[in-house]
């Protein structure tokens, strides 16, 4: 049972940080309707510059944990004002390809400034311990992406549910004209979107930053789980994002401790099930139907 309970926490793990990042792929989906390949290259570089500032400026973990997102989130403004909004308009194929072209140039900066070696960030000094938890030992820092997991999933819901702001957003998802026609200024609310997906992403990046060797490929091996998260949950689906991340965490877990030699295939397993029986993901928009 403590092998069992250990991976349970190892899931929730693995599938709250996967939450953080898929559920920006999928707002921006729900808003822009583009399919941002470039996601994963924001998310790493998020955990770059948490090294930047931990590591190299000697900031503490905390202050890198609230600027690293920021200057993301920044850097998202500028390309969207210069490039992306060139082709919200247009066929998703466009900014398919757009994104998929930013994705390698941040890549290969990303190489260029930092290098190829791999760079590791230690966790702050109270969250590097363990703790016994349904009796196997658990990193305190796994709790503490666990906490930061769910008070992001709780402001989300608010944000969405509660306030202007996320009224304003869904609005402009629903229909952009008629939020136009009643005073919306839809060009701020693409930005501003854009940019809070790109922040999640680098939270993301932040958070993930002390638990994984940082090396200028993480961005590719992390679009790809996500894409497989928003597919299982359906793309454009907040609660979807959710589900399927918690369902790609608990394959990881359980997958990784009990059928090791085929853990890499699972994932892609669960995917191709999903496009098979329920092709708009398993809370998406028509999943119904």
């Amino acid at each position: 049972m403590s092998g069992i309970g250990s991976a349970l926490l190892n899931s929730l793990d693995i599938g709250l940080l996967l939450f953080i990042i898929a559920v920006g792929l999928n707002i921006v989906f729900g808003v822009l309707n583009i399919i941002n390949f470039a996601h994963g290259a924001l998310y790493m570089l998020g955990a770059y510059l948490t090294y930047t500032f931990v590591n190299l400026a000697g900031l503490p973990f905390w202050a890198a944990l609230l600027l690293a997102p920021l200057a993301v989130a920044a850097l998202a403004v500028i390309m969207d004002r210069a490039m992306l909004r060139f082709i919200y308009q247009r066929d998703v194929a466009d900014s398919l390809l757009l994104t998929f072209a930013l994705l390698l140039i941040i890549n290969e900066s990303v190489r260029l400034v930092w290098g190829s070696g791999i760079h590791v960030v230690r966790p702050p000094e109270p969250l590097a311990g363990s703790v016994d938890l349904l009796g196997s030992p658990l990193p305190t820092y796994s709790l503490f992406v666990i906490a930061v997991g769910l008070l992001l999933l709780a402001g989300l819901w608010y944000l969405f549910n509660r306030t202007r702001v996320g009224r304003i957003m869904r609005a402009a998802a629903l229909d952009r004209d008629m939020a136009e026609a009643v005073g919306i200024n839809t060009r701020l609310v693409v930005t501003g979107v854009f940019a809070f997906g790109a922040w999640l992403a680098a939270v993301g990046g932040a958070v993930a930053a002390p638990m994984r060797a940082l090396d200028p490929g993480m961005g590719d091996k992390i679009i790809i789980e996500s894409f497989i998260v928003v597919v299982i949950g359906g793309l454009g689906s907040f609660p979807g994002a959710l589900l399927g991340a918690l369902i790609l965490g608990l394959i990881h877990s359980f997958g990784g401790r009990y059928v090791p030699e085929v853990n890499m295939l699972l994932p892609f397993l669960g995917m191709a099930l999903v496009l098979l029986f329920k092709p708009h993901g398993l809370m998406g928009k028509g999943a119904s139907a």
